[in-house]
């Protein structure tokens, strides 16, 4: 009984991971169709399709009961994003620059959208007025994003124009994404039966699991992105991949999942270590940004770092 659900947990999360490299392949070809910077292009793909697992995942744990499985997957996946994978995409890249207005004010945005759920969760429950508070919040950051054209077009050489902008590869991506959608869903299915299962039989906090093992899994696209794009020199698209991926969860999927079923959360030790973390990490996350307007190596080791010391710091606790 132990295995299968432990097997089925695994299968479950390795198919939000296909499902999510897929999407992500497809929605990246169908934004250069339409012509958007790269760091909006990435920004997107992990706000909506990158996120799609957080989703998905906070809509069957609120129908069951347990959303706060769902924030504890928002935490711990926010907290991988802004150490762990901005350290590895930084290591392979060398460095990562931050010159760009459009990325200096998103920064800010960020730290502080990370930071909200936290603070209107302090007396313990996380209501409906706090989900659309966020949920206001997320549209807020769109339309301020798309209110000046200069922040989301780009000019493309002629070359590129041909090779992105085909008609035929644009049907096609719109039909992947859909059934990418579905599979994502099966996934998140199956990620959340298991995750109650597992959490009564090993007598652990679906809070805890959220945080460590489905806040990790579904952070894996966006930091595999985040990798990959270092490779490609294409540093543009890290910190929009990050960002995207950090304030999508903590303002639309939490907002969505606290309207279905408020959050509640009992047991608050492991999550008052997770946020001093958080806050820690969004704290420097920032100040690397705005202060040498670059991400360096020797910023990368201290993210790399922090986040190694919080999970041992979970487990010896």
């Amino acid at each position: 009984m132990i295995f299968f659900n432990l097997l089925i947990f695994l299968v479950s999360l390795g198919c939000l991971f296909w499902a999510s490299s897929i999407l992500i392949k497809s929605l990246t070809e169908i934004a250069e169709f339409l012509g958007w910077r790269e760091f909006v292009i990435a920004f997107f793909v992990f706000a909506f399709i990158g996120t799609a697992p957080n989703f998905f995942v906070g809509i069957s744990s609120a129908l069951h009961g347990i959303p706060e499985l769902s924030f504890g997957d928002v935490i711990g996946g926010n907290l991988v994003d802004l150490t762990l994978a901005v350290a590895l995409a930084t290591l392979i890249a060398r460095k990562i620059p931050t010159t760009s207005r459009l990325v200096q004010s998103s920064s800010l945005f960020t730290v502080v959208v990370a930071l909200l759920p936290l603070l209107l969760i302090l007396d313990g429950t996380f209501g409906r007025g706090d989900g659309i508070a966020l949920i206001l919040f997320f549209f807020f950051y769109v339309f301020w994003l798309f209110s000046k054209k200069e922040r989301f077009t780009r000019i493309y050489e002629k070359k590129e124009l041909l090779s992105a902008r085909s008609f035929t590869g644009f049907i096609k991506n719109c039909f992947i994404v859909i059934g990418g959608l579905m599979l994502l869903l099966l996934g998140a299915e199956g990620l959340v039966r298991t995750s109650l299962t597992i959490s009564e039989l090993f007598g652990l906090q679906v809070s805890l699991i959220g945080i460590f093992a489905v806040g990790l899994g579904n952070a894996l696209p966006e930091t595999y992105f985040a990798i990959v794009s270092a490779r490609k020199k294409q540093t543009w698209m890290i910190l929009g991949n990050l960002m995207g991926a950090i304030v999508a969860p903590a303002t639309l999927v939490l907002g969505v999942v606290a309207l279905i079923s408020p959050i509640v959360i009992p047991y608050f030790s492991v999550f008052a270590i997770a946020r001093i973390f958080l806050i820690i990490a969004a704290f420097f996350f920032l100040f690397f940004i705005r202060s040498g307007r670059e991400i360096t190596r020797k910023e990368a080791f201290f993210l790399f770092f922090l986040y190694l010391f919080f999970v041992v710091l979970i487990f010896v606790l």
